[in-house]
């Protein structure tokens, strides 16, 4: 089947004259600006703005602009892809990789919105091993509010939603309740035959795993219970604001009463997916409260745990072990003149949350996963404090282990950026004032690499009673470039782990030095060493999945989505993860037709044919 052809609109770019990092670059012909905005055009002759006028500083530039272009077409069916270098390995397991993240920036009436508020664009590569052969297809998440801002009579579209991140140009802007737009565009997953999209803010978004057709809105607590363990009772000064709040949220606002984190977790040895809903009401003030929900593999309720800490915190992604839940805490405040703002229309509605550095540790929260708590008689409410200020991005894993005397170590491995770099404002440099895009944010100067994102390991020491004895941090096998996206083999899950993945910089650009990444990494956790796999010039990747193939911790594949940024074309990249480091270590790559060529991903799921 063909794909539906729709004529491709960019995000709003900034003048490259105006980036205060990059060096003032020359005057660019009008003939390279019009062909480097547009990624449908079926002219292969200028898809490439490599030209000996420009120095790097303009074309770096435009790479960043790049990634982040809208892409309005939706395939119908399934496309096979085109093998342009090696070939699908016999012994390649059955299976789809799915990978979620926006897919349209702008819309046809001047606004543009922040690549987070990005609606769904869902992607799938059907893998079939034996067959040797990957079909690609690509459809958006009918959410609610992308079925109210798209006309699939005209295949136009005008926001209305003014969503977290972003403030409306040709929309209603004062006055506008539209807040929580609900893009289902941050993580995918399959688990008890649903596949579902999920988003910070609201319920996840169940589809169709054939055809990528929206099924609906999936409640995945409809029919819990209201067990309340490990919280306390109600009634204090904070619970009365959060009474008073709740219906201006809900009611006036339209946000749900549980947001549930997009991350999730699987526990592989007792075949649980776990998740974790945090209270809207909470974002507003000094405590959050959060329930964490089991689901055995038929989708059921096994375990339900709610708990009440004293603090005010953001958490994006967590851990667990074999007996606790982990939390490496992000510390917020709110900002007074941002609500006030926020609450007018007059700025996004992130505008109300700052990071709080006020502290010179990061706190860790060890929750116990049941009720009988391995380590005796410790208030959970007590944070561990980890001798750094560290805002935590990602977890790669977490496991304990345990000695004969009763002692706990816990593993934390991440990826953890300073507070001083982390800004609300200014994620992948968008600009929601100019509503514009400036790589300069995620490329800081040299010398101060250090506040990026960066691979770090906890560790943290319990005695039998739970008093903790020492809390350390520190780079993962010493590797100290911008890195993210750490990933394992699932089946490693809450378990002791050997190798981690994650997609790093290379740092070989002297203007993109450490944003977008382009390698990726291995680390061998107990040997401290390292691998990396890189990409050709102006080609940048995203997040790496493990498919396991065989017994072994590494044999399996790691796939990768490569964008060729110069040719204005994506590739899907399958790597032997024991060979990372070796020059053969690509095993295939697969290229994505032109007209489809889709803007970065979040995060993706390899699920096994069943």
């Amino acid at each position: 089947m063909q794909a539906k052809p729709f004529h491709t609109v960019p995000v709003k770019f900034p003048s490259p004259t105006k980036l205060p990092l990059l060096q003032k670059p020359p005057a660019v012909p009008e003939k390279v600006l019009s062909r480097a905005i547009s990624i449908s055009t079926p002219d292969t002759r200028v898809s490439d703005v490599s030209t000996p006028n420009l120095d790097d500083s303009m074309v770096a530039f435009w790479d960043y602009q790049f990634l982040f272009m809208s892409q309005r077409s939706e395939t119908d069916g399934s496309i096979a892809l085109r093998v342009v270098d090696g070939a699908i390995p016999i012994d390649f397991p059955s299976g789809t990789y799915f990978l979620a993240g926006p897919g349209l920036f702008s819309d046809d009436h001047g606004s543009t919105v922040h690549p987070l508020d990005g609606h769904g664009y869902l992607r799938a590569f059907a893998i079939n091993g034996p067959g040797k052969e990957v079909r690609f297809s690509a459809r958006y998440v009918k959410t609610e509010a992308q079925l109210e801002e798209h006309d699939p009579m005209t295949r136009g579209w005008r926001f209305t939603y003014r969503g977290p991140f972003s403030v409306l140009k040709g929309g209603k802007k004062v006055g506008n309740r539209k807040v929580m737009k609900n893009v289902a565009n941050t993580s995918v997953l399959k688990w008890g035959g649903r596949l579902m999209c999920l988003w910070e803010g609201g319920d996840p978004y169940e589809i169709e795993s054939g055809t990528l057709d929206t099924i609906g809105r999936l409640d995945m607590m409809d029919g819990c219970d209201s067990l309340h363990e490990g919280g306390s009772p109600g009634g204090d000064a904070w619970d009365l604001a959060a009474a008073a709040l709740k219906p201006i949220l809900h009611g006036v606002f339209k946000m749900p009463e549980k947001r549930p984190l997009s991350h999730y977790k699987i526990d592989a040895k007792r075949n649980r997916l776990l998740m974790m809903w945090c209270n809207a009401e909470d974002m507003l003030l000094p405590r959050s409260n959060f329930t964490i929900y089991e689901f055995d593999s038929k989708m059921k309720v096994v375990q339900r745990k709610e708990f009440k800490i004293p603090d005010h915190l953001m958490i994006h992604d967590w851990a667990f072990t074999d007996s606790h839940y982990v939390l490496f805490s992000n510390r917020i405040k709110l900002d007074i003149m941002g609500s006030m703002g926020a609450l007018s229309g007059l700025s996004p509605m992130i505008s109300a949350l700052s990071v709080n550095p006020s502290k010179p540790t990061s706190p860790i929260y060890l929750l116990p996963r049941f009720s009988d708590d391995v380590t005796g008689n410790r208030d959970w409410r007590v944070p561990i404090e980890v001798p750094s200020q560290l805002w935590l991005i990602h977890v790669g894993n977490a496991y304990e282990e345990r000695d004969e005397r009763g002692n706990f170590n816990i593993q934390i491995h991440a990826s953890a950026c300073s507070y001083q770099w982390f800004n609300f404002h200014k994620m992948f440099g968008y600009d929601w004032q100019s509503r514009k895009l400036d790589p300069c944010v995620m490329n800081v100067q040299q010398g101060r690499e250090e506040s990026l994102p960066h691979l770090i390991q906890v560790s943290i020491n319990l005695d039998a009673n739970g008093t903790s004895k020492n809390c350390s941090v520190e780079p993962l096998n010493q590797w100290n470039k911008p890195s993210d996206f750490p990933s394992i083999n699932p089946s490693s899950s809450g378990t002791k782990n050997t190798y981690m993945y994650a997609a790093a910089a290379s740092g070989s650009r002297s203007t993109l030095p450490h944003f977008p990444f382009d390698t990726i990494v291995k680390v061998n956790v107990p040997n401290k060493s390292t691998h990396r796999w890189s990409t050709g010039t102006r080609r940048f990747i995203g997040e790496p999945i493990f498919v396991p193939k065989g017994i072994e911790e590494d044999d399996g594949y790691l796939l990768v989505v490569e964008y060729a940024v110069s040719i204005q074309r994506c590739y899907l990249v399958i790597l032997d993860a024991k060979r990372i480091g070796e020059i053969d270590a690509l095993v295939a790559r697969l290229e994505v037709p032109k007209h489809l060529t889709f803007p970065i991903g979040f995060h993706g799921f390899w699920a096994p044919k069943e």
